[in-house]
Formats: structure tokens, sequence, C-alpha cells
């Protein structure tokens, strides 16, 4: 491995996604009907694919998963152009996501973390950042302690080096558990936040969109907001400084289309776009990934 490089490195979670999608509201105490997939999915996995996808070279990704699926996943992986450091967990199965999809493709997530949150310090090699021009944290990360030890080694390693480092909040409803002051003590002087707008809104305590990302832009270099079919924005220094319409799309499952919007954002930066220029490239990829079932980008 060289020792600087446009290199992406994203430390995160690798998931079984069970994408159950069905036209019908749930019924309760009997059956739903719906169409069921088991695919590879992750938040961190998922942007690393995405970034792959929109030509992002050489895309490290390390993830921990269980011994009952990891020639799977590591597949999987590869086969996307990613180059797998997995972590193999003799003790914990591979973390499983249940993503309940409606008619609308709104997806409601049922998580069992499994082996993805023993992902920790030890499992990482200084080594991993050699080639690499961006360092991307999956928010999983902060919602248990090994990952939290893990996030600090990682982007304290690569702010030695000099390279930037973002971070995807990834889930309110495990915001609210950690709680916010702590997760944005934890994420201060991060280059870049991605969170979107009900994120946003939680961890700003205000709703509206650009006022959220100009207030957190304070803590953290550039605050980019996701807002799905009102495209995103970006805020820097404490005032909105680009914004991007969305992609028409007709979603059928918006699974991971918040990780494809970070892939297709930071492929286009490594790249050398601009911060506008890199919004529409990650509202592109978002639209392409809501038109497919899961999280990952079609197979080449």
């Amino acid at each position: 491995m060289s020792r600087a490089g446009r290199g992406l490195l994203v430390v995160g979670d690798t998931v079984t996604d069970v994408v159950a999608r069905h036209a019908e509201p749930l019924a309760a105490d009997t059956d739903t009907a719906a169409r069921i997939a088991v695919l590879p999915g992750g938040a961190g996995a998922n942007v690393a694919c995405w970034a792959a996808h929109r030509g992002a070279p050489d895309v490290r990704l390390l993830s921990r998963v269980g011994a009952d699926s990891a020639d799977w996943h590591r597949a999987a992986l590869a086969a996307a152009g990613v180059e797998p450091v997995l972590r193999v967990d003799r003790e914990q199965p591979t973390a499983v996501v249940i993503a309940l999809v409606d008619a609308a493709a709104e997806r409601t997530l049922v998580t069992d973390s499994g082996a993805a949150f023993r992902l920790g310090p030890a499992d990482w090699d200084e080594a991993l950042l050699d080639g690499i021009g961006h360092v991307h944290l999956s928010g999983y990360l902060f919602f248990c302690e090994p990952g939290r030890e893990l996030a600090a080694l990682a982007g304290a390693a690569a702010r030695a080096r000099g390279l930037p480092v973002s971070v995807d909040p990834a889930s309110a409803g495990f915001l609210r558990g950690l709680g916010v002051p702590r997760f944005l003590d934890l994420v201060a002087g991060t280059d870049l936040l991605l969170p979107n707008a009900d994120e946003a809104a939680l961890l700003s305590g205000t709703a509206e969109p650009a006022a959220a990302a100009a207030g957190l832009s304070g803590r953290c270099g550039t605050v980019v907001v996701t807002l799905g079919a009102g495209g995103a924005l970006a805020a820097t220094r404490g005032r909105v400084s680009a914004r991007a319409s969305a992609v028409p799309a007709t979603a059928v499952d918006s699974t991971g289309a918040g990780d494809a919007f970070t892939g297709g954002l930071l492929a286009a930066r490594l790249a050398g776009a601009d911060l506008a220029e890199a919004l529409a490239a990650g509202c592109r990829s978002g639209a392409e990934a809501v038109m497919a079932v899961g999280g990952r980008p079609a197979a080449p």
C-alpha cells in the first residue's frame, strides 16, 4: 500500500438485510403478504459500494461480521469493487436488519446489531490509511463503547495524516438513546457531518433544515442535510453554502438511499468536485438507489 492517495476508507457496519415490501398496511395477529429479499447491506458497507460504483478509487471497508456469513459478504463487497477488510467474529453472528417497506417505499427498520457492535480498537490497523484521501465513519460506531473507541482512534489517526473525516449520524432512534449532547461532543471537529432532515432537527433543536445545518456547522466544518424529494443543502461556517435539487425517480424502496447519497458525494469530492457538484452527485445516487430493492448498487 502507498502512504498517500485518493482512496476512501469507510469504517462501519456490514449487515444482512431482510427487505419485506408490503403493499397493504401490516395486519396485527395475522399474515400480511409481502415480497421478501435477503441482501447484503449495512450503512458503512453501502456507502463504500456506492462510492466505488461512482468511480472512487481504492475504496476500503473495515467492518466486523459473523462467521455465519463472512464469505458471502466478502464476495459481495469485492464484486462491488470494494476492498473488504472484514474482522470475523466467532461469537456473534453478522448484524441483521429487517426493513419493512410500505407502498410509499418508506421503510421501518428492526435491528439486531450482532457482530457490528463489537467492531472496536483491536480491529484497527494504521496501514488501513495508506493510499487513502478521505475517512468516513458510520454513525453506528458511536452507539456502542467499542465503536466509540474505534471512531476516536481512526479519527485521530486520519487527522494526524491531514485526512478529512466525515460522519453520518445514521439513526435518529439510536441518537436519542445515546443522547444528543454526547453525540455532538463525540463528533466535534468532524470535517463533514451528513444527517438527514430528522437527524438534523434532533441534533440542532430546530426543524428548519437550513437553520439546522447552519447551526450545526459551528461544530463541524461542513454540514450536509439530505431532504429526500427536496434534494440536499450544505452549510459551512454558519451559513448555507450550496443546494441541489432531487433527481426525479419512481421509488420502490428507500432502504439505503442516504448511504447512496453519501457514497456519491464522497466519490465526487475525491474526484475534485466542488460542494454544489458533490451534492448533485449525491442526489443522483440517491435517486438510483430508491428505484431498486436494497441498499446497494445493481451488480455490474
